[in-house]
């Protein structure tokens, strides 16, 4: 009888019903959502060799031919080096026209595999004029609550100010998961925001098939693509990390392995976002340039400007830029991601020397609403605050947090415009969260060298004395004597200061010989600090994202598309409704 429930066991697959042990793998995925017209590429993989005539494909019943109105590609072997993976079937850029479900049933020999998609369409009309899609990369409650604390104070238990994104009604916990692994990255996360597809771990726009070439994986549209095809609307995108790093590239983007930046590159031209402004300038260079991470001799700093795109590398030449009326603006301010407000606005370190004069979140937003609202037709804009996740990773609770505050000012600025143009919906959200708590104050007037024993919980905490003097948004400093003190669940060892990091972003762990990340002693010596021992494996150097559902926001026109628990790939049905992409065109 064991040996029998073992067999019926390996043939169970998680949703309840029976597949054979040797299934196929098909994408899109069994309950892919598709937006009808939306190209998407299909593709069968079987574990073991297999004659074409042996291939069988069913849509509900019927032969795929009939439904999907084209032959497929039959690939004898697919390879990985010199292992032979099994054969295959392709075919690009399929496009399904009526919505409905549609189960697709494959067979070769004993491998089988049944998934089921539901193709949705949209109203005729669309919601909006223009979406603002604001992402605090890694954003997490405690961040919100610790900016909101730091910029407006607190007394008797009472925040004595609000944010601009406290008064954006929230509208939905949203399910961060990946395909392949319940923690995820900025990568699938992002793609599944604007693709409607869950996928891997960093992979973006695409399906993650077997095959080692990163770029030949079954590609998605994405939402700029969408855009593009069915109207005139502008596109732009905002970013304080690298314009090729994982969020900004999943408006555009499709490959496997995030880390395709200069291919990424390639692909942002090919959409030509009409507001592209960030980091990542290494990318754009010839190899031959000093900086550049290029392998070859393209020059997309020349080919935007043939384009038409004005050239901006600095603060001041972003406000020339604006001023020039062109509608097309490139700007690149740092060879990589830019730096941090606190370094950028106020401590003046990282590396804010050899890049002084980086614009900041809001002045980037600025420009890109006042440029992109010159187009009649309304645009899409995605404003990405980088530095939240990248200053979370490694525990620099400070830096994260005044970039939170930032963030809510380029918020405030949304929502300015959206007061002025009510034909906006702004969406307010996160692509993960991280595991980050405000465990209370840590009071310097404490006596004693013991920094642990400053740590103040309960009724020991407090309130913290932060001071916003000169009236910014931003407190005047970040080291006060009695301040928040937020701490990770996770990282890896580290010598815990419970003082901000001032003279350089925090390295909480190094490399040993081992190749084993261990405490960084260059904070052992000073006073007060505690090795924390890590609790995730040794080739990790900083603190992991969180599983937790993250809050989405949203106000304006389509808002009450979004409610109660939604996938990431909901939230696209929404983007989607709003501008009307799955209606049938007529010329």
């Amino acid at each position: 009888m064991r040996m029998l429930l073992a067999a019926f066991a390996a043939t169970t697959i998680l949703s309840g019903g029976v597949q054979a042990a040797h299934a196929a793998n098909v994408f899109p995925l069994d309950r892919a959502t598709i937006l009808t017209g939306s190209p998407f590429d299909f593709k069968v993989e079987f574990s073991s060799v297999v004659k074409p005539e042996d291939v069988k494909i069913t849509v509900n019943g019927q032969d795929y031919k009939s439904v999907f109105g084209k032959d497929v590609e039959f690939v004898a072997e697919e390879k990985n080096k010199d292992k032979v993976l099994g054969s295959a079937v392709v075919l690009r850029a399929l496009t399904i026209a009526n919505a409905g479900d549609y189960k697709v049933e494959v067979s070769a020999g004993s491998e089988t595999k049944s998934v089921t998609w539901n193709v949705y369409g949209t109203a005729a009309q669309p919601k909006a004029k223009n979406v603002i899609f604001l992402i605090g990369d890694g954003l997490s409650v405690a961040h919100r609550t610790a900016a909101r604390i730091m910029a407006k104070g607190m007394t008797e238990g009472k925040a004595n100010g609000r944010l601009a994104m406290d008064d954006i009604p929230p509208a939905a916990f949203v399910g961060t998961s990946a395909t392949d692994a319940v923690a995820t990255d900025s990568a699938n996360t992002m793609s599944a925001y604007m693709t409607g597809h869950k996928t891997a771990v960093n992979a973006i726009g695409v399906y993650a098939d077997r095959t080692p070439d990163s770029m030949d994986d079954p590609k998605v549209e994405t939402y700029a693509e969408a855009v593009r095809r069915q109207t005139k609307k502008s596109i732009g995108i905002v970013t304080t990390a690298e314009v090729q790093d994982a969020t900004p590239a999943a408006v555009v983007a499709h490959t496997r392995k995030r880390g395709d930046k200069a291919e990424i590159n390639g692909m942002l031209f090919d959409v030509k976002p009409d507001v592209l402004l960030g980091g990542g300038s290494a990318y754009f260079l010839p190899q031959a340039t000093p900086g550049s991470k290029r392998k070859d001799d393209k020059d997309y700093i020349a080919l935007f400007k043939d384009a038409g795109y004005m050239l901006a590398t600095s603060k001041a030449e972003l406000a020339t830029a604006a001023g020039t009326n062109t509608g097309k603006i490139l700007g690149l301010f740092h060879t990589g991601n830019m730096d941090t407000t606190l370094d950028r606005e106020f401590l003046k370190k990282g590396t804010t020397a050899k890049f002084p004069d980086q614009p900041g979140l809001v002045d980037m937003t600025k420009v890109a609403l006042d440029t992109l609202s010159k187009n009649p037709d309304g645009f899409f804009l995605m404003v990405e605050a980088a530095n939240i996740d990248k200053m979370s990773h490694p525990l620099d609770w400070d830096r994260a947090v005044v970039d939170t505050i930032e963030f809510d000012k380029a918020i405030a600025a949304a929502r300015e415009f959206a007061d002025k143009n009510p034909d906006t919906l702004i969406i307010v959200t996160g692509d993960h969260t991280h595991g980050v708590s405000i465990i209370g104050t840590v009071n310097d007037e404490k006596p004693g060298d013991d920094m642990r024993e400053k740590v103040g919980t309960y009724a020991e905490a407090g309130f913290p004395n932060y001071m916003d003097e000169n009236k910014d948004g931003y407190p005047d400093k970040v080291d006060v004597t009695k301040r928040l003190f937020l701490n990770a669940n996770n990282g890896p060892d580290h010598y815990e200061t419970f003082r901000p990091k001032l003279d350089n972003p925090f390295v909480p762990a190094i490399q040993n010989e081992k190749k084993e990340y261990v405490a960084n002693e260059a904070y052992k010596d000073i006073p007060g600090a505690v090795l924390v021992t890590g609790i995730i494996p040794k080739s990790a150097d900083s603190g992991v994202h969180a599983v937790d559902d993250v809050v989405l926001q949203a106000a304006g026109p389509g808002s009450e598309g979004f409610r109660g628990y939604m996938e990431q790939s909901d939230v696209y049905k929404v983007l989607a409704e709003t501008f009307a992409l799955g209606a049938k065109q007529t010329n």
